[in-house]
């Protein structure tokens, strides 16, 4: 059990991630492909990535370098140019905790040390690893979007200790205690610097990076969205005027109760006519507990900007 415990200074500083985070996902995604215990969820990419410098830094089964993840990065040439300029004392201390092997060995003396080549061979890496995310990212960035909507209306509806309570199935907030599922026993001030909350397609599974002297990140998973059910004809149902005045009314991310109220029509319509947006790959759907979400994807988005045109 992994035990987080907050002051009061940490709940007024629980912040979400703005984005999908692209380094945080290709290093998750990366782990999971090579590690047997986690699986894979990028089947459909099998011959995009390769052993590499980054595998060399997957060997820990309950540790990962803090450096691999970038959480206040929104694109991966911004990530991946501050894993570069990452200091060779930091480097050399993150790369300490891992196992070494007759194939690892080099590779973390060499970027214990710093060397230029052996930050090169790992950017290049990382960028190289990078592309087996990119079939699934406007899932992601769908299912990221409706996960922070749900975040964003928990905590206004409910307050912090909602917002904690929900995060995970498993998970139980006892304040001022969240306890986390976890190998191990483990116990983590946060020490009033805060919380930054950041959801992954790419895990199954929690991961912390506890930062001394900036807000604690919790990597916590969200389900990635499911694909269309049909193919492009199923848009022809889309065809009508209540139909449009559901899609129009989740310009901003609403519950099901919500979309009705915009829309004008009683919730069991909302929630029929949400089931056909979501089938034509326009709207995703987030289920948290008893709690359903609806968004816009990136195509329902194009849609009603091509509509104000």
């Amino acid at each position: 059990m992994m035990r987080l415990h907050f002051l009061p200074a940490d709940l007024r500083r629980i912040t979400l991630a703005p984005g999908p985070d692209p380094l945080t996902e290709t290093v998750l995604a990366a782990r999971r492909r090579y590690a047997p215990l986690h699986g894979s969820r990028l089947s459909e990419t099998d011959g995009t990535t390769r052993p590499g410098v980054l595998h060399g830094l997957l060997g820990a089964r309950d540790y990962l370098p803090d450096f691999l993840l970038q959480p206040e990065a929104t694109d991966l040439p911004t990530a991946l140019d501050l894993v570069g300029r990452i200091s060779g004392a930091r480097l050399a201390a993150e790369v300490a905790p891992l196992p070494a092997t007759p194939g690892t060995a080099r590779l973390h003396g060499e970027l214990a040390s710093g060397t230029p080549e052996a930050r090169r061979a790992l950017i290049e890496d990382l960028r190289h690893h990078h592309t087996a995310v990119l079939p699934l990212w406007p899932r992601t960035r769908a299912a990221v979007a409706a996960d922070r909507a749900l975040r964003a209306e928990t905590l206004m509806r409910g307050g912090v200790d909602a917002l904690l309570a929900t995060l995970g199935t498993h998970w139980r907030w006892r304040p001022p205690t969240l306890h986390i599922p976890w190998r191990g026993t483990y116990d983590v001030p946060l020490c009033g610097r805060g919380l930054l909350l950041v959801p992954s397609c790419a895990t199954d599974t929690p991961t912390l990076m506890y930062r001394p002297e900036d807000p604690a990140v919790l990597v916590y998973p969200v389900r990635l969205t499911d694909p269309p059910a049909h193919s492009a004809d199923v848009l022809g149902p889309l065809l009508g005027r209540t139909r449009a005045a559901v899609l129009s009314a989740l310009r901003v991310p609403a519950t099901t109760t919500a979309v009705a109220e915009r829309a004008g029509v009683s919730p069991s319509s909302a929630s029929e006519h949400a089931t056909v947006l979501r089938n034509a790959g326009l709207v995703t759907t987030t289920r948290t507990g008893v709690s359903v979400l609806h968004a816009l994807t990136p195509l329902g988005e194009d849609l009603l900007r091509g509509e104000a045109l």
